[in-house]
């Protein structure tokens, strides 16, 4: 029995043993498999970047009919929407409401690191405006009979050093900026001054940030969504904005870009600084006249470069004292326009010119600021004289990020737009800081049209012939709705043209400056994509396809 009970051990193992050799093979095919949908699940792959590189020495090939649609190759952002993205690009948790100028309203805390070329820089957002004003230093307007030593004499008694003072003609008076040497609070300062017989006024020097969001340099396919919005194609069939001469107040532009050729009337430095070209100014030059791979909405306009706002720690960044400087060089060189893509405080001295330049016939145009929907008005939009402008996006959606107010004129396309770079590099970019360099383009063709158009006249057609967008009829967000380039100009009544509007500079004015003078007409063959429309591509801008 005992032996019979072994014997049946014995077979039972040798049966298991079998089993298991014969189940081997298909146990080895089953771990196979399972190792190989691992695989496709998670590949690991290294798949370089599919952005091109762009050869500056020859032409992209453009399908003309994709102008205006999703191009998602030149998105170098994560894959979020712009209202989640903070100023380094990053996707965040939550949508950021306020950003610019100084910074973002957001942050993943991803990547710190920033280049101080590529725009904004802070974390900070910008309804703090990094600091209203200037620390310890104070503007006032001073007897202009005062010889310089006695200006410094003057700065002496009330414990101040006096950085420089100017005459400037567009607001009649001489202006001083003064740092205070000691630790009085601006404001004391101010009064002990303001008491002075040689003073007329005193205010602090209010800071002034640029009006776009973080730029990220990229390359590809450069259809440009805001052509088809603004319907530039057809209006670029009764107009360029030759013979317009547009100031740009702005950071460095890089004059020698080729989408600027022959753009440039002149360039004045009021900060006379050595920084090079930056990517704010020369976006907003090329969203008015890029005429290259891009289009810009008034391409045969001329550019008065003004540099007025160099890199600082939390963005480029201006002050009143060197606005005013841009404004009184644009005034005195006869410019029809000026681009102001920059938002600060409401500021008596910066009022007190654009008043100036608007009694002078100076069309003025503004962008409303990125500080979201909590923010009061921004200036010099909120400027009764000033054509404030919004951002909407390619689904005619407000920018999160603009400004609200009852002071807003029109809205223009101002996010994720493509424009050019420094060093013959593009970007894409958002902020109404480009939305007003659009509208200041329209205003160019409207005045090429009719030059006798005063800016009242300008806003008017402007508001009259926007395509109104959100609550039906005039709202807080878009204004009159979004600018009709081709409505606009059409609405325009010619008159003979006006002789070229001189750009000449005043004697000593160009410190730093680099002026060219160039011709009021180019060649101004557009790049296929650029010059699309939805019913037919226009091939050439001197040569349109009829509507």
């Amino acid at each position: 029995m005992v032996h019979d009970r072994a014997d049946w051990r014995s077979k039972t193992r040798r049966a298991a043993l079998a089993l298991t050799v014969a189940a081997l093979p298909f146990v080895c095919l089953d771990g196979a498999s399972v190792y190989a949908q691992s695989i496709m699940r998670s590949p690991n792959l290294n798949i370089g970047s599919r952005i091109p590189s762009i050869n500056s020495t020859v032409m992209p090939r453009i399908d003309p009919n994709i102008a205006g649609r999703a191009t998602p190759n030149l998105r170098t952002y994560p894959a979020c929407s712009y209202a989640y993205r903070d100023s380094n690009g990053e996707c965040s948790d939550k949508p950021v409401s306020s950003a610019d100028g100084g910074g973002s309203g957001g942050s993943s805390g991803k990547n710190k690191n920033s280049n101080k070329n590529s725009g904004p820089l802070s974390k900070l957002p910008q309804t703090v405006l990094n600091s209203r004003t200037i620390a310890g230093e104070i503007v006032a307007e001073i007897d202009g009979s005062l010889s310089d030593a006695q200006a410094d004499e003057l700065a002496r008694r009330h414990r101040l050093e006096r950085i420089g003072s100017q005459n400037f003609p567009l607001i009649g008076g001489t202006i001083g900026l003064f740092r205070i040497t000691d630790r009085r609070a601006v404001e004391t300062a101010s009064r002990e001054l303001a008491a002075d017989a040689s003073v007329r006024s005193v205010q602090p020097n209010f800071r002034y940030l640029l009006q776009d969001q973080k730029a990220t340099s990229t390359e590809g396919d450069p259809a440009q969504y805001a052509l088809l919005k603004l319907r530039l194609p057809q209006a670029h069939t009764l107009a360029h904005g030759a013979n317009v001469t547009i100031a740009v107040i702005d950071s460095g532009i890089d004059i020698r870009h080729p989408e600027l050729a022959n753009a440039i009337a002149g360039s004045f430095d009021a900060l006379g600084s050595k920084e090079g070209p930056h990517v704010h100014g020369t976006g907003i030059a090329g969203a008015i006249v890029s005429h290259a791979r891009l289009m810009g909405s008034a391409p045969a306009a001329r550019i008065l470069a003004i540099r007025a706002f160099g890199v600082a720690p939390g963005g480029a960044e201006s002050t009143s004292f060197v606005i005013l400087k841009g404004l009184d060089y644009a005034a005195a060189n006869g410019v029809q326009i000026v681009n102001m893509s920059f938002a600060g405080p409401k500021d008596a001295l910066i009022e007190r010119g654009i008043a100036a330049s608007a009694a002078k016939g100076i069309v003025m145009v503004a962008a409303a600021g990125n500080a979201g929907p909590k923010s009061p008005p921004l200036y010099p939009a909120a400027n009764a004289n000033v054509i404030a402008v919004s951002a909407t996006d390619a689904q005619d959606k407000l920018f999160a990020a603009s400004n609200r107010g009852s002071h807003i004129a029109v809205a223009a396309p101002g996010v994720d737009i493509f424009l050019p770079a420094p060093n013959e590099k593009y970007q894409m970019t958002s902020g109404t800081s480009f939305s007003a360099a659009y509208v200041s383009g329209l205003a160019a063709l409207m005045l090429e049209r009719n030059p006798a158009l005063n800016p009242g006249e300008v806003r008017a057609i402007l508001m009259k012939t926007a395509r109104d967008l959100g609550s039906p009829g005039r709202d807080d967000l878009f204004g009159a709705g979004e600018a009709d380039a081709f409505a606009a100009v059409s609405a325009v009544v010619t008159a003979p043209a006006a002789p070229v509007a001189a750009v000449s500079g005043a004697p000593g004015a160009e410190k730093g400056g680099d002026r060219q003078d160039v011709p009021s007409t180019r060649d101004l063959s557009p790049p296929g994509a650029a010059m699309a429309s939805d019913k037919s591509a226009v091939r050439e801008a001197h040569r349109p396809a009829p509507q």
